[in-house]
């Protein structure tokens, strides 16, 4: 819903939108980059994004701002989801692991071939253990499942625009892998996190929701990503805006002057953020950005 004058109070360098103090700078800053998390942070709790998206974008675009929605998702996933903006954007997919602009790579982070099949072959025991679960191999190119049953395909359709049924995932790994997906239809931090306890310390092994769990590379994390494109771009921390709501986004807060966590977020992700944004219900990335940058909405 968008505010009247009336709901917005400033006080003492503060703007204060429903519970939520969003800090005033005199003058704006210059910001050239902002990335967002998806799930949780800029899609409300039923997966949609706000009305006022949209236009936001285009007033982004006009001034020469990059705006990059940053995901565990695949990149043909993101690509799809917006589809009549992409050359308007940069992708962070795979939870760091590949940046994309206008089809082309601007960086990735790979997992080692043999790890790839290591992780495939352990989590094949953890199946034969017990564990009610399914993996997905996600390359570059596409993710690739074995296991096609109906419940679990119908779980991974919905996150991967590129998806490949196959008879045997260790056959497929000639494409580059960004990371090792499960669902796991118990838990998989109680069921299948145990099983991967020997690849701990030399593999980023993140429990991303109550089923799902990802294996990336040590190094591929969404700050990382945030770095390159910096880096890239010519654009420095002090130029840049991030929001974020679970742990998969605490590295994004370092990269940034301007960091914010959601007022849904993670209590350990608030204490590394230096702000803090409205909900994802309540629209905060978009209100954020348009009160710090002046942008009307509406």
């Amino acid at each position: 819903m968008l505010l009247a004058e009336t709901d917005m109070v400033q006080m003492n360098d503060i703007v204060q939108i429903d519970a939520v103090q969003i800090p005033v700078f005199d003058p704006a800053p210059d910001i050239r980059l902002i990335v967002a998390d998806m799930d949780g942070t800029l899609l409300d709790d039923e997966k949609q994004l706000h009305e006022h998206f949209w236009p936001l974008i285009e007033e982004l675009h006009g001034r020469g701002i990059l705006f990059s929605p940053a995901s565990g998702r695949q990149y043909y996933t993101l690509l799809r989801e917006f589809a009549d903006i992409a050359d308007e954007m940069v992708f962070i997919a795979e939870n760091g692991s590949l940046v994309m602009r206008r089809g082309h790579e601007v960086s990735s982070d790979c997992l080692a071939r043999e790890d790839a099949l290591r992780l495939v072959r352990t989590l094949r025991e953890a199946a034969g253990d017990g564990v009610d679960g399914g993996v997905v191999v996600c390359g570059k190119h596409s993710a690739y499942i074995e296991r096609s049953d109906p419940a679990f395909f119908d779980q991974v359709d919905k996150y991967y625009a590129r998806l490949q049924v196959v008879d045997d995932l260790t056959k497929v790994i000639d494409d580059d892998v960004l990371k090792i997906a499960v669902y796991d239809f118990e838990s998989a931090e109680h069921s299948t996190l145990p099983h991967l306890s020997a690849f701990a310390d030399s593999h980023k092994v993140t429990v991303s929701g109550e089923h799902w769990l990802d294996v990336n590379t040590r190094t591929a994390n969404k700050g990382h990503a945030i770095t390159a494109l910096q880096t890239a771009f010519g654009i420095t921390p002090a130029q840049t805006m991030v929001f974020g709501d679970f742990l998969n986004d605490l590295e994004m807060m370092d990269t940034a002057d301007y960091a914010f966590a959601m007022h849904n977020a993670h209590p350990l992700l608030q204490e590394r953020a230096k702000f803090v944004a409205p909900s994802n219900n309540d629209n905060g990335v978009v209100r954020t950005i348009a009160s710090i940058l002046d942008i009307p909405l509406g």
